[in-house]
């Protein structure tokens, strides 16, 4: 349950977030100013337990806040959610020490941390990995090239996907994480994108060593902390993110026409009809959204899997459904604005950012692996159990 003091946070941030945003795209930079204020406001502790300092939320709760986010600037909250996920990830799945060190820094510190899973030669399978971890004097040595890692020249430690050692196979993979300090880091190739331009997603060249204590999850079996942890909070938070930059959009341009800023004739037949179709695609991703993070918090509250083919299902078809109708809802809007109102840079409302923004939703792990992948999970759901 969001409560009033992390919703006054996040209403804090999304201030700030939005009076950079339009600056933070036309110079393809990082959101400093809204993570400055994410550090202040306590809010990249959301996830950490209270124990250790943090604000001891749930799924539910980074759902609502991504979203809110989104409407002020959708690269600010995409940042924040992969965050979280990262967060997750060491809350779940890390040892103890690492644990009790690393959390605490988050939750007081603003400790913001990235993730490299990325490499060229294996596309986009999560799964796998190509650059080996090696045993060095007591530690675990990496090197690694990743070419797209958000906010990977400013994050304070990573999570890296490594190949468990040289004679692993390539879906035998370790999950590592790595303090920015004990990593040499290099850009690699340079982020000049249509859209999303703040995350700052450039590629990385990391080489560096970490105590042997920084695995999470077991050596070996990424797959269990991804299915546990990232895939459902990536998925989770991203449609959050893709909802709430659409939804903000559709506020404002309404916001408009009811103050006659925007003489938009709303008698017009044609008028509502777009209106009303661009409001079904956003409750058709809000409703499905809502059902797939109740399902996860359940099954998690439970104790149990969320690898079953099932939820697997739900999580990779949410993700699909989001990118598409959200996008589809901003392109409905664009054409409401029109040229002048929409189309344009310097245009009254931000639709052809959020337009841009929301045309990488489908590229952002690619919808068609997607639905190849969860088209072989169908047979294996027997009783068609629907979200």
């Amino acid at each position: 349950m969001v409560t009033e003091r992390w919703l006054t946070a996040t209403e804090d941030v999304v201030r700030v977030a939005r009076a950079h945003a339009r600056e933070v795209d036309t110079e393809a930079r990082f959101p400093a100013e809204a993570m400055d204020a994410m550090r202040r406001t306590g809010l990249l502790g959301l996830l950490v337990p209270v124990e250790h300092g943090g604000l001891g939320g749930g799924l539910e709760d980074m759902v609502e806040i991504a979203g809110r986010l989104a409407g002020g600037c959708l690269s600010t909250a995409l940042i924040w959610s992969m965050h979280c996920q990262q967060v997750d990830a060491v809350v779940r799945h890390s040892g103890p020490e690492l644990r009790d060190e690393l959390l605490p820094r988050i939750a007081e510190d603003g400790h913001h941390l990235a993730s490299v899973t990325t490499e060229a030669a294996k596309g986009g399978h999560l799964l796998r990995a190509q650059s080996p971890l090696r045993p060095e004097a007591g530690t675990l040595r990496i090197e690694r090239d990743a070419p797209v890692v958000t906010g990977g020249m400013i994050a304070d430690g990573f999570l890296i996907t490594m190949r468990a050692d040289e004679d692993a196979a390539a879906h035998e993979v370790s999950l590592v994480y790595a303090e920015r300090a004990q990593l040499k880091i290099d850009e690699g190739r340079s982020w000049r994108s249509l859209g999303m331009r703040g995350t700052s997603s450039a590629g990385i060249r990391i080489s560096g060593s970490v105590p042997q204590q920084n695995f999470i999850g077991r050596p070996g079996d990424f797959r269990a902390v991804a299915m546990d942890s990232m895939i459902p909070l990536a998925h989770l938070g991203w449609a959050a993110c893709w909802l709430g930059g659409a939804r903000g959009l559709f506020r404002e341009m309404l916001g408009a026409v009811r103050s006659r800023a925007w003489p938009l004739d709303v008698g017009s037949e044609l008028v509502r009809e777009r209106l009303a179709r661009a409001r079904m695609d956003l409750e058709l991703v809000s409703s499905h959204l809502q059902r797939v993070c109740d399902e996860v918090a359940l099954i998690r509250a439970s104790g149990g899997r969320l690898d079953r083919p099932a939820t697997q299902i739900h999580l990779n078809l949410l993700k699909v459904s989001a990118a598409e109708l959200t996008f589809r809802a901003a392109d409905r809007l664009m054409q409401l604005a029109g040229l002048t109102r929409g189309y344009l840079e310097d245009s009254p409302f931000p639709a052809e950012r959020v337009f841009r923004d929301l045309r990488s939703a489908s590229l952002n792990n690619s919808d068609d692996r997607l639905l190849v992948v969860t088209g072989a999970l169908v047979p294996l759901d027997k009783d068609v159990c629907l979200s």
